[in-house]
């Protein structure tokens, strides 16, 4: 899945790429040279943050024996997509800035595209087994079994990650180096793109299947779930007596959190995407025309942007959602510094001790001093 290029060379996919040029010039003198600079930057703040966040997040729920739960565990596996997401699409996305030509080969151009397409559908496909899960565990509580339960989640969890990739195997198949000629400039090039320019079936179906498949049907499954979750909320709120029992007060509470936490970043996910399918749907439909306005170029930086900040922002809004996720994330990152964590320690205690020697010196003179004037004290 790609996205259709706006420099003078054709198109890094992503996410509904198709093949267009902006001709107006080479890299050196090309108008939006500085602006490729800045947009590239941007990419590389997003791609630190993001390793950060979800390198953290990993693992915190790895090492917090407390924190090894469903959600968790699936949450580990929505950053692992994340992470790949990042370090894979968010450099060959920002490149297309800098460089005039595909700089990844015939094989980077069937490995990339696939790659960035199992990423979407486990980041998608994961949302939708935690709405699964939270279901569960407030509509149906008494379905849940504790027995095995780590591996029954790690099992889906593969599985998840199974699925996306036999849905990205067309990518492998389809994407490949083709030649395109520009009939305004008479300009011919060649670059990586899902498939050829001829013929306009192949990019509405591709487009039309990755908006269904990667957001509209699993959004709906998604809302299905948590409408069952909110009316069962309702009605439990409504049954429960007012001197209800404190432990199960508390428990429904902390449910209740863990499903808001999900909605959110199910909310997230639909709108740092939405744009991204919107713009590759009116590429694919308009597959004969080339857009090279300012205002295509601009939504178009806008929404990749934006579907690469999804990738960055679960760590951090968990980490504003949840108390003991914050302290947990705050001792994991300080162990990945801990030159300075134990340099603290030591000039703690070593103020300590110092602090210990004077208090006990100044206790001895009090106390000689107290012996010869015959003020000892018994």
């Amino acid at each position: 899945m790609s996205d259709a290029t706006f420099t003078p060379t054709p198109d890094v996919k992503f996410l509904g790429d198709s093949p267009e040029r902006d001709n107006t010039s080479a890299a050196p003198e090309h108008p939006h040279f500085h602006s490729g600079i800045i947009i590239a930057t941007i990419y590389a703040l997003l791609i630190t943050a993001g390793l950060i966040g979800n390198v953290t997040l990993i693992r915190t729920f790895c090492n917090v024996k407390s924190m090894r739960n469903v959600p968790n565990l699936f949450m580990s596996s929505l950053a692992l997509g994340d992470v790949l997401l990042l370090v894979t699409c968010a450099p060959v996305d920002a490149s297309k800035f800098l460089a005039d030509e595909w700089l990844f080969g015939r094989m980077g151009c069937k490995l990339i595209p696939f790659t960035q397409l199992t990423s979407v559908g486990v980041s998608v496909f994961t949302l939708t087994a935690l709405a699964a899960d939270r279901y569960k565990a407030i509509v149906k509580p008494m379905d849940i079994q504790t027995s095995k339960a780590s591996l029954k989640v790690c099992l889906r969890a593969v599985s998840i990650w199974l699925l996306s990739m036999i849905l990205a195997i067309p990518e492998v198949v389809f994407s490949d180096l083709h030649t395109f000629h520009i009939p305004e400039t008479n300009e011919t090039f060649k670059t990586c793109a899902p498939y050829p320019h001829a013929g306009d079936l192949h990019p509405k179906i591709h487009s039309m299947a990755s908006f269904l498949i990667l957001y509209i049907i699993p959004l709906f499954i998604i809302a299905v779930y948590y409408i069952f979750i909110a009316r069962s909320l309702i009605q439990s709120a409504i049954n429960m007596p007012v001197e209800g029992n404190a432990h199960i007060r508390r428990q429904i509470e902390s449910r209740i959190r863990l499903a808001k936490t999900v909605l959110v970043f199910v909310g997230l996910f639909a709108i740092c995407w939405l744009p991204n399918h919107v713009i590759y749907l009116y590429r694919s439909y308009h597959y004969t025309e080339v857009d090279t306005s300012m205002a295509h170029f601009i939504c178009s930086v806008c929404a990749r942007i934006l579907a690469f900040t999804n990738s960055c922002v679960n760590p951090f809004a968990l980490y504003l959602l949840s108390k003991s996720f914050r302290k947990q994330f705050n001792n994991q990152l300080c162990c990945c510094c801990p030159s300075i964590l134990l340099h603290s320690q030591s000039t703690r205690r070593n103020n300590t001790r110092l602090s210990s020697i004077k208090s006990t010196q100044n206790h001895s003179v009090a106390s000689f001093s107290l012996v010869n004037g015959n003020a000892v004290c018994h």
